[in-house]
């Protein structure tokens, strides 16, 4: 049995989820939001006191591939509507600046000329830029899968380098730097 699969999903108070038979779809309501995701119908989903499981059908390699993967899942959707996510980037370089409007992220990376980067409606969008310290652009939502495909489309942008360490990463993240060119003898 799948070691995830199997583990149950605690719910807090506050949330409620659903699962409609009918259109295979898994809904979770929570403070912060609401979110939808379809499952193979094979699959049943038993709520108890507090917990939800999620059980197989057979032992089949397709089911045991997707059983925990449906729990996961989730999870995720229960921790996003309850508590939400949160990513935070650092922009490294001289010059690189980042100015956030409504939901559209301008960005000065070196380029010859300013990077637009669209953000989706359900993410909320901060830059913060104080005087000594690297820009940083913030990513919140509810959505762990849309947030961090925004957060991986906004690195790649600018990959870091490993020479001088230029470029967007996580807050946290460590660069490993390589030495460069060695000095003549």
């Amino acid at each position: 049995m799948s070691r995830i699969g199997k583990q149950p999903v605690t719910i807090p108070k506050g949330v409620t989820i659903t699962f409609s038979k009918e259109n295979n779809k898994v809904t979770v309501k929570g403070p912060k939001g609401e979110l939808h995701q379809s499952i193979d119908p094979d699959f049943n989903i038993k709520q108890e006191d507090g917990t939800l499981l999620v059980e197989r059908p057979t032992e089949q390699k397709r089911h045991k591939a997707m059983h925990g993967l449906y729990r996961s899942l989730i999870a995720n959707m229960v921790e996003g509507v309850s508590n939400g996510y949160k990513h935070q980037l650092e922009l490294v370089g001289v010059g690189y600046k980042a100015n956030a409007q409504s939901n559209v992220l301008e960005l000065s990376l070196g380029y010859s000329h300013n990077v637009f980067l669209a953000v989706p409606m359900e993410i909320k969008v901060q830059t913060v830029q104080e005087k000594g310290q690297n820009p940083t652009v913030i990513l919140e939502g509810i959505d762990k899968q849309l947030i961090g495909q925004v957060a991986a489309k906004l690195r790649s942008l600018r990959k870091i380098e490993p020479y001088k360490g230029k470029g967007i990463k996580f807050t946290g993240e460590f660069v490993r730097r390589k030495a460069g060119k060695a000095a003549a003898k």
